[in-house]
């Protein structure tokens, strides 16, 4: 089986989600279940229905994240030295070439991607475009709205 890249910060996001569906969501959805079969004729019962879904969804995500973790391979950025390359957990300053804007992302596993936080996933255009280039170097991406070109401006790992 493959591992899959995540951060640390990443990684306990996702430790934490676990902890609260087993010990928060779990129990409370097999209260609801047993309030709703306490009611009587489950075959006309939405409660009952709605909190055995809510149930398969909760059993559901724990196995996911469970698998996602147990895949994991969690990488600290502040631990990495990769002597001023972009490489996965990087924080990149980008300057695009055509308007000056400046930009910073920093590539991130699947999970944790948020573009409006500046994390970009590790399998996206702009990051595939980064990996390996270092400060000074340009970048050509290839996105859905067309090419775009941007300078490397810093790469840190924090």
């Amino acid at each position: 089986m493959a591992t899959l890249p995540i951060t640390k910060r990443g990684a306990e996001k996702l430790k934490e989600e676990l902890h609260r569906l087993k010990t928060v969501d779990r129990p409370w959805v097999i209260n609801a279940i047993a309030e709703a079969r306490a009611q009587g004729d489950l075959s006309e019962n939405a409660e009952y229905d709605a909190a055995k879904d809510r149930q398969g969804f909760i059993e559901g995500r724990i196995a996911e994240i469970e698998g996602k973790l147990s895949t994991a391979q969690i990488i600290d950025p502040s631990a990495v030295d990769a002597a001023g390359r972009v490489v996965f957990g990087a924080t990149v300053e980008l300057e695009d070439e055509n308007s000056g804007a400046a930009v910073t992302y920093q590539i991130v596993g699947e999970d944790e991607a948020d573009l409006k936080l500046g994390l970009v996933n590790i399998s996206s255009p702009i990051a595939r475009a980064l990996i390996g280039k270092e400060e000074g170097d340009v970048a050509v991406v290839e996105a859905p709205g067309g090419t775009r070109s941007y300078e490397i401006v810093s790469v840190r790992y924090a």
